[in-house]
């Protein structure tokens, strides 16, 4: 191989601003939610795409939430790396893809409301569907349950992508066409 770099070819030229992936977490598949949730995020005026169910790998969890990893002394009374898998390894999942006008990611954030379920508002999806709180959560040292994630940015969408899709996959990413 000459100089050209590897990463990032296989989605150069996605626009991930306008792509997010939805993560349905498993207390959501548990409660049969998947389905009220992904409507919600439908309702928000974006397409909601590739629909899939899979079980958690462990390495999925850890990727996908690196940022815990990371900010790991946030937490000091818990072992994130271990509360991830609790959480999420060999759990279903639902993952899904959302596609819209650029602004999507915030969008869904607010559609979703807080992370804690007790402070998001209602009419979001984790103040009228959520039954866990960060109090509780805190209590128990364990992550708290909120239903769903979606991508915080394009930066993320185009990582959750390779997370919960793989690269082999990327012919997912084209915008459905209008029927008009």
């Amino acid at each position: 191989m000459t100089g050209t770099p590897m990463a990032g070819r296989v989605a150069a030229g996605i626009p991930f601003e306008r792509w997010a992936v939805v993560l349905v977490k498993p207390d959501a598949v548990e409660r049969g939610l998947a389905d009220a949730v992904l409507e919600r995020i439908a309702g928000a005026g974006v397409d909601v795409l590739a629909r899939t169910e899979v079980v958690a790998e462990p390495w999925q969890a850890h990727v996908h939430y690196w940022d815990l990893l990371v900010d790991a002394d946030h937490f000091p009374d818990r072992d994130i790396p271990a509360c991830l898998d609790a959480e999420y390894a060999g759990q279903r999942v639902t993952v899904a893809l959302a596609h819209g006008e650029p602004g999507i990611h915030q969008r869904l954030r607010d559609v979703l409301g807080h992370f804690d379920p007790t402070r998001a508002a209602a009419g979001t999806i984790r103040g009228d569907l959520a039954e866990d709180s960060l109090a509780v959560a805190l209590a128990e040292h364990r992550l708290v349950r909120n239903l769903v994630h979606t991508s915080d940015d394009p930066d993320a969408a185009r990582r959750d992508f390779g997370t919960w899709y793989g690269a082999d996959r990327a012919h997912l990413l084209v915008p459905p066409q209008s029927t008009i």
